[in-house]
């Protein structure tokens, strides 16, 4: 029930009221309303459609007085005479405004009953000639115990509906005329429009309040028993909640005499899986008790869901589940080879991976239960992006039959990301390890430990530790997750790590894998790359076929120099699927039928080059010297230049150098000043002047103590004022003695040298058993001058043709010895494939 008042009701006991017949006109223009029916003494809210506005405008221009007559039937828009009910209400129109959608809505006060005398059916609205019928308002006793029944009624109903505020029941006192209180009423019950009208048309007071008065205790006992049912609902909650207690209680009971109740068919499902999962018997044992408690408790407790999940993750492990390796080398060597190029020496290695692990299990039943065997080797692909070292994984796994699942582990520092939650917490789950092998649905995958080098680790623990006895062949055949608390073998499972840089592996994590170096791709690997994979993947995959675009040597070529700078190939697919898409623009818009791609096109379609400064620089003023370096993208040229002016013999570092880089700078500059005499330079430029020495690209970090012989070589050619070679590239650690030391990644460093365009590199003499591993096309097309000590290098890498300052030293030399200088530049060794 809801509460509408009227403010100011109509006192109908005033000898002026509006509804005398003298104020109300004989004919009515009539308003006609849908599913609502007017009441006298109450306001109404009326919505004008475009078929009343001008009864509306020609009422506000009159007396405002209009007739409203309920329509039979809520669905007829304009209703005509003998669609509306004869009896209705005279209103009084008090308001008029325009909402914010453009509607005209009236406000109208109901003033008297009114029976229509006559229908006139002409001009734009209906009116029609009316006569008073103001109700029968009786003043016996009998009419005031019907009123004092009514207020009663009223405020009965009023305190079981719920939502309804005190100060609504306090209302119902303030109306003292009867009429307008049985109005009220009957405005606010819920009830039809047929019930209301018939209610308008009684005109008996006293048979009006009668008939409100059934329809109340009608709407009291749907109240009554609206609450009753809601009362049974909270007991039938607490009945529930009760029967749980005891349930609990009579199955201790039970469990006290030995006693059980019939397992649930949940529960029989549970008992057959966990009979025929194969589980080892720890897990097994687990399992049942588990079940057990499951059966003893109720659906309702907020347990039964976390042991569900629980023993639903126990079986749904492949405890027993394996893949049939595939033991043929001839063919994973296949497999190999038509997934990649190039990468001999990985492919080789991968090659014995697999035929070692073939034989031992065809030999595993003489092998000694405690014997020692290479099945747990851990391969690592160590090499910067974009150089297939996850796609090698997969080849693995598909050379050997298996399930291939990864794990990428960049940017993980909780240890509960390998070990799992306990079951205390809410929400716990398994680690990603035991995921993975859920995923993988056998005990024996290739699992592929991505990106293993950058593991973090915070004050929720180490993962890298973790990974430990994830990755120890003498541990992992009892992994415990602390999810599931039992032992699971990872024994059987073959591990692959990816990392791009080894300097952030921890020792002991490293020292558990076997390192496999991937330094990159050549430019003619590249090329064959882009033919047999790259390309027709990218036709594919762009619903192009081979016969619609075609790319020549040259076009690869071009991206691979002016528009990728990297070691592996990532980048060159991107800009291949560029120029795909732009073939298919072409293809549609143009109507062609087959699309070349030239040097010229990849110009067109790629736009300006944007790696042109790869390539190395001319060198032509002294103090600049081309050295080699490694870089998490692989191997780069780096540049090293050294400037001085007036000062008092002060040396200044930029260039973002590390610890060890600066030290190599300082020991450079104290052996350049100590050979003063042998390279002609006066003893004094180096008192009287400040020498600067500056690694460009000073955004980034550098470090190492590779970059030392370049540095000599700077300022070497500084102060001779002889510019180094151009077309020279220099690596190698100084010593104090002018010693050449040995130093790493020799091969990414020559690679980068070829792609810049060098000819000659000088790298220490005992890293020259690393230019092996080389491609033959690099090997042939370079010029390699290993040293063991300065003097040859700086001898080489300056200009050939000594200056006379020179001469002269050396002849001074062989004055005060007796001997004559040796030539100290070493003579060239070129390595032929």
């Amino acid at each position: 029930m809801k509460m509408i008042l009227d403010d100011n009701p109509i006192d109908i006991t005033s000898p002026n009221r509006e509804t005398d017949t003298g104020t109300v006109p004989d004919t009515l223009p009539i308003l006609p309303i849908r599913s609502l029916v007017a009441f006298p003494r109450m306001k109404v809210p009326f919505m004008v459609s475009m078929t009343t506005a001008t009864l509306i405008d020609d009422a506000m221009k009159k007396d405002r007085v209009v007739g409203l007559l309920t329509a039979k039937s809520p669905d007829i828009e304009k209703p005509v005479p003998g669609e509306l009910y004869e009896v209705g209400t005279v209103a009084k129109i008090l308001h008029t405004h325009t909402n914010d959608e453009g509607v005209l809505v009236v406000l109208l006060k109901g003033l008297n009953r009114f029976r229509v005398s006559t229908w006139q059916t002409e001009g734009a609205y209906l009116k029609a000639k009316i006569l008073l019928a103001p109700e029968i308002v009786e003043s016996d006793l009998e009419m005031e115990a019907l009123e004092r029944e009514l207020r009663e009624a009223v405020k009965g109903v009023m305190a079981l509906t719920p939502h309804i505020p005190e100060e609504a029941a306090n209302a119902i006192t303030r109306i003292k005329d009867p009429l307008q209180l049985a109005y009220v009423t009957a405005f606010n019950l819920d009830l039809t429009t047929e019930i209301r009208q018939s209610l308008l048309e009684i005109d008996s007071l006293n048979q009006k309040i009668r008939e409100l008065l059934s329809l109340l205790s009608h709407e009291k006992e749907m109240l009554d028993m609206g609450k009753r049912i809601q009362t049974e609902v909270r007991e039938k909650m607490d009945k529930s909640k009760r029967e749980y207690l005891l349930r609990q209680q009579l199955a201790a009971i039970k469990k006290e005499l030995g006693e059980s109740d019939d397992t649930p068919e949940e529960v029989d499902d549970f008992s057959q899986r966990i009979e025929d999962a194969g589980m080892p018997e720890e897990a097994l044992k687990e399992a049942r008790r588990e079940l057990g408690r499951l059966q003893q408790m109720s659906p309702q407790s907020a347990e039964y869901p976390m042991i569900k999940t629980y023993l639903e993750w126990l079986l749904d492990l492949p405890w027993t589940h394996t893949s049939k390796d595939n033991g043929d080398v001839a063919a994973a060597r296949r497999i190999l080879d038509d997934d990649h190029y190039g990468l001999e020496e990985v492919k080789e290695r991968l090659v014995e991976f697999i035929a070692v692990r073939s034989l031992m299990k065809y030999r595993e039943a003489d092998r000694q239960p405690d014997e020692q065997t290479a099945l747990g080797v851990i391969l690592c692909l160590t090499g910067p992006p974009g150089v297939g070292k996850t796609s090698l994984g997969r080849s693995v796994a598909r050379a050997l039959g298996r399930e291939f699942t990864r794990m990428s582990l960049g940017g993980v520092r909780d240890e509960a990301e390998i070990r799992g939650h306990r079951r205390t917490y809410v929400g716990a789950m398994p680690g990603r390890i035991i995921q993975a092998i859920k995923r993988a649905g056998t005990r024996n995958p290739v699992f592929m430990l991505d990106e293993i080098d950058k593991v973090g680790q915070d004050w929720r623990g180490d993962p890298s530790s973790a990974l430990l006895e994830v990755l120890d062949p003498a541990q992992n055949s009892a992994f415990r997750d602390h999810y599931l608390d039992v032992d699971f073998d990872l024994s059987d499972v073959i591990f692959l790590a990816t990392a791009n840089q080894l300097d952030t592996i921890p020792v002991a994590l490293r020292d558990r894998m076997e390192i496999i170096q991937l330094d990159g791709y050549t430019e003619t690997e590249k090329l064959q790359i882009a033919k047999r994979h790259l390309i027709p993947r990218q036709l594919s995959a762009h619903g192009l076929r081979e016969d619609e675009v075609t790319f020549i040597d040259d076009a690869i070529y071009k991206i691979i120099q002016d528009y990728t700078r990297e070691t592996g190939v990532r980048n060159l697919d991107r800009h291949l699927a560029a120029i795909c898409r732009k073939s298919i623009v072409h293809l549609n818009e143009k109507d062609w039928s087959h699309v070349v791609i030239t040097a010229k096109m990849v110009r067109e379609y790629l736009k300006k080059e944007r790696f042109t400064a790869e390539k190395s620089e001319v060198i032509s003023l002294p103090g600049i010297a081309t050295g080699l370096a490694v870089t998490s993208v692989g191997g780069d040229i780096l540049y090293i230049e050294a400037s001085r002016m007036a000062g008092k013999g002060r040396l200044t570092l930029t260039g973002q150098l590390g610890d060890v880089m600066k030290e190599s700078a300082e020991i450079a500059h104290s052996y350049v000043r100590s050979k003063a005499q042998e390279l002609a330079i006066d003893p004094a430029e180096f008192e009287h002047s400040d020498v600067h020495l500056h690694v460009p690209a000073g955004a980034l970090p550098k470090d190492g103590p590779s970059a030392g012989v370049a540095m000599v070589m700077a300022l070497a050619s500084l102060f001779t004022r002889q510019p180094v070679r151009s077309d020279v590239g220099i690596t190698g650690e100084i010593t104090l003695r002018g010693r050449v030391l040995p130093v790493g990644g020799i091969k990414m460093k020559v690679l980068a040298a070829h792609r810049a365009g060098l000819t000659t590199v000088i790298l220490p003499k005992r890293n020259e058993q690393d230019l092996e591993e080389l491609p033959a096309e690099v090997r042939n097309a370079m010029t390699f001058i290993p040293a063991d000590r300065i003097d040859g290098v700086i001898a080489t890498a300056l200009d050939s043709e000594r200056p006379p300052n020179q001469r002269d030293s050396e002849a001074r030399m062989k004055k005060q010895t007796g001997h004559e200088a040796c030539d100290p530049r070493p003579a060239p060794v070129t390595c032929q494939g």
